[in-house]
């Protein structure tokens, strides 16, 4: 069950009194968040918006949709990172899952005894981790948790993000991700080139996800030669706040042009294939909002994240391109 932390919710309304308020989290939480907003107009009589659009992370947090709606604060729920507060009336608000891991750590321990591993999750699940690793280093598993960074907790790692664990990669034999999310595994076995199990406390089962994430790697790599062949390129700047990175986008034109392509750019808040078949004479595209949306979605022609733009830009000057997605960070 997911519970979120609805006392601090209710302690910074009633600290600044706000007008209205607005609410948001990931799709498989807006159940509760609509909780969380009917208690909010019952006990402080004001509206509480719940803005239903999809939120991928501290990167998407709709401050713009509040901001339309005259909402004072908005309590993005779900999202935990270091900072409570993130930009102008933006509040993080932690929710976890209360599901144990005894069970599915067991059948881990079992796997992987004797073994070395880094331990890392994603937000919803950050409160267990030291139970978790308790019971893998019990049974005979060492168990590593790296230091966070940035917006990061020790052991966290977003689905484009992984320094706790790109830093430990080499005193490791694999990675064991405690969640359900593919999202997060994948990227975090591409980025540090190790071996990754998924501990799924819903279905009580360890997951293999290398050769999964083997599988998207490759065809990232397609895609990077694929796009070489391309004369004219679309580079797309995100219009989400968190994902609108122009400079790189800028850059990229730049060296394209340098190497002889022609450039046209477009600006997406949602980036999509049904909204780039809407854009013609493009041959490929570079989007600079999102690393995740050009590798886990299907598209007519090829579109590139950031890293594998870097990478095409070494193809096209006849450069090796080995681990270019071995970073720790994919923006």
């Amino acid at each position: 069950m997911i519970i979120i932390d609805e006392e601090t919710i209710f302690r910074i309304i009633q600290e600044r009194k706000p007008a209205s308020v607005a609410l948001n989290g990931p799709e498989g939480m807006i159940p509760k968040v609509q909780d969380t907003a009917v208690k909010i107009m019952n006990r402080f009589g004001i509206p509480a918006y719940v803005i239903a659009d999809t939120t991928w992370g501290s990167c998407d947090i709709n401050s713009n949709g509040a901001k339309v709606l005259s909402a004072e604060i908005l309590f993005n729920v779900g999202h935990t990172i270091t900072m409570q507060n993130f930009g102008d009336n933006v509040v993080m608000i932690d929710a976890f899952d209360d599901i144990t891991f005894d069970s599915v750590a067991e059948k881990c321990a079992a796997m992987l005894r004797e073994k070395t591993v880094s331990l890392v999750t994603d937000s919803q699940h950050l409160n267990q981790i030291e139970k978790v690793r308790e019971i893998l280093q019990d049974r005979g598993v060492t168990v590593k948790v790296g230091k966070g960074m940035g917006q990061l907790n020790d052991g966290q790692v977003f689905g484009c993000e992984f320094y706790p664990a790109s830093q430990i990669k080499d005193q490791v034999d694999a990675n064991v991700f405690m969640g359900q999310s593919n999202f997060h595994a994948a990227g975090l076995a591409l980025s540090t080139n190790k071996p990754t199990f998924i501990l799924d406390p819903y279905f009580n089962e360890v997951r293999d996800v290398t050769e999964f994430a083997q599988k998207l790697q490759r065809k990232a790599t397609l895609a990077i030669y694929k796009a070489a062949e391309a004369k004219t390129f679309g580079v797309i700047v995100g219009l989400k706040e968190g994902q609108m990175s122009k400079t790189a986008a800028l850059k990229f034109k730049r060296e394209l042009e340098k190497e002889g392509k022609q450039v046209q750019l477009f600006a997406l808040t949602d980036i999509t294939n049904e909204r780039l078949r809407n854009l013609k004479g493009i041959d490929a595209f570079i989007q600079v909002a999102c690393p995740r949306i050009s590798t886990d979605n299907e598209f007519d022609k090829p579109v590139l994240s950031t890293p594998q733009a870097n990478a095409l830009l070494k193809v096209l000057r006849n450069e090796s391109i080995d681990g270019y997605l071995q970073i720790p960070h994919w923006l």
